[in-house]
């Protein structure tokens, strides 16, 4: 895990700062970004990066002392953020609870901070605490796109707009707080690709370390809790945060693409990139990332290359093929890969556009019969016309197409499930009653889900 904001540079942790990253290594943080507000700060946070490989810095001024922020100060930041291990600015941004700096010079300090930011070609790290109208109308008004909004205290209307802008959103140790109610909602709904996490420490120590200095190891009780809202395990948080901060900071190598991939308790296999719809909605059109997975395939793999990814099947509550396009585009190697799982006491599942039986111009529900257990198809439409606007298919008729093999699916597979992503243009109750009238229940999927 990477803990993407502390402080590590304050007197705090002056008499065991090495045993505090010592101790954060232990409990599995491999970066720690500490983030230096005032210049003095900065001077001591560049000693201790340089000090410690595991730990990176970024410099700014603190809402709180923007009233000391001139021209010198911005000439010394330039000069400070040049340094090989400077990963952001910041942080910077609006603090109207305190009110410690007039609020006209807070925003002046942070549009400067943000021409800082292009200058260096560094992101920023962005604190807004009851100020969310301003802070979007700066952000707004100078275009910022590579930035994050830290320590995320603010309204969901706040972070959907965030989100739609392209920013990154930060939990920190509140979610774990017995009265934080607004903020376990807003996790829910933050992409996969725009969730980062932070301990903020010395401050804002987690459940259950309340009333202890915080410190980076405790990460791991913020990444638990995230991890229980959104329903996924730890592991799979470790590994979406740590490649969005991997890519939000540019630090060090990101994954290979991959061609099985674990999530949660099932193992996806990804065999091909190829799909026979061009779906508006894919999230395959604006990142190689699936809950930190790399799906952009290189090549696509063999049945044997499968096999050997998958070990003993009985290890997964499912085997699903799925990944970044139409697995019925390779109906032979489905079929060959799921009979050696069948035959080791695995369960199959294939997540499909249900365009199979057009793509292979027969019925190949049959040749699937006692080797896939479980079908989830994608309807995501009511009708014809919508379906075509949002899916943007390739073969002519797939609308009827996906009916007819939903409906003849039932014949075959002993459990099938039609799905429907949640956006607009999309008439869920109706969709709902297409499904009954087919013979198989709904599943509703957010626009980010992913299996």
């Amino acid at each position: 895990m990477i803990d993407t904001h502390c402080h590590l540079e304050l007197k705090d942790f002056d008499r065991d700062r090495a045993s505090v990253i010592e101790r954060a290594r232990m409990a599995g943080i491999d970066i720690i970004i500490t983030v230096a507000t005032d210049l003095e700060d900065a001077r001591r946070a560049i000693s201790i990066a340089e000090d410690f490989p595991s730990v990176y810095f970024s410099a700014g001024i603190h809402p709180h002392e923007a009233k000391d922020f001139n021209d010198d100060t911005y000439k010394a930041l330039l000069d400070i953020l040049k340094h090989p291990k400077a990963v952001a600015v910041g942080e910077t941004g609006l603090d109207y609870y305190r009110d410690r700096s007039p609020r006209d010079i807070q925003r002046e300090v942070f549009k400067r901070h943000i021409e800082l930011s292009r200058s260096v070609e560094l992101p920023l790290i962005i604190h807004s605490r009851d100020a969310a109208e301003d802070t979007m109308k700066i952000i707004e008004e100078f275009d910022v796109r590579r930035a994050v909004l830290h320590c995320f205290s603010g309204s969901l209307e706040f972070a959907r707009w965030a989100v739609r802008r392209g920013l990154y959103i930060s939990i920190a140790g509140p979610v774990t707080f017995l009265n934080s109610r607004r903020l376990p909602e807003i996790v829910k709904e933050v992409p996969d690709e725009f969730i980062l996490i932070e301990t903020d420490a010395p401050y804002l120590t987690p459940v259950p370390e309340r009333g202890k200095r915080n410190e980076p190891a405790f990460l791991i009780h913020t990444a638990r809790k995230v991890a229980d809202l959104r329903g996924v395990s730890l592991e799979d948080i470790d590994r979406i945060t740590t490649v969005n901060a991997k890519q939000f900071f540019r630090l060090n190598s990101l994954p290979e693409p991959t061609i099985a991939y674990k999530i949660r308790d099932n193992l996806y296999l990804n065999i091909t990139n190829r799909c026979s719809n061009v779906c508006t909605f894919c999230i395959r059109f604006h990142t190689d990332y699936v809950k930190g997975h790399n799906l952009r395939l290189m090549k696509e793999p063999t049945s044997e290359e499968l096999i050997a990814q998958i070990g003993d099947p009985t290890r997964f509550k499912e085997i699903v093929f799925c990944g970044y396009g139409e697995p019925t585009l390779r109906l032979d190697v489905i079929k060959e890969v799921s009979q050696w799982i069948k035959q080791r006491g695995g369960k199959v599942r294939i997540n499909t556009n249900g365009h199979g039986n057009l793509i292979n111009k027969r019925n190949i529900l049959p040749e699937l019969q006692g080797l896939v257990d479980s079908l989830s198809i994608s309807l995501n439409a009511q009708d014809e016309e919508t379906y075509n606007r949002l899916c943007r298919p390739l073969i002519k008729g797939a609308y009827q197409g996906v009916i007819d093999f939903i409906r003849e699916a039932k014949r075959y597979i002993p459990h099938v499930v039609a799905t429907v992503v949640e956006m607009e243009g999309v008439d869920i109750d109706a969709c709902k009653r297409l499904a009954e009238s087919l013979g198989v229940s709904l599943k509703i999927r957010r626009l980010d889900a992913v299996g």
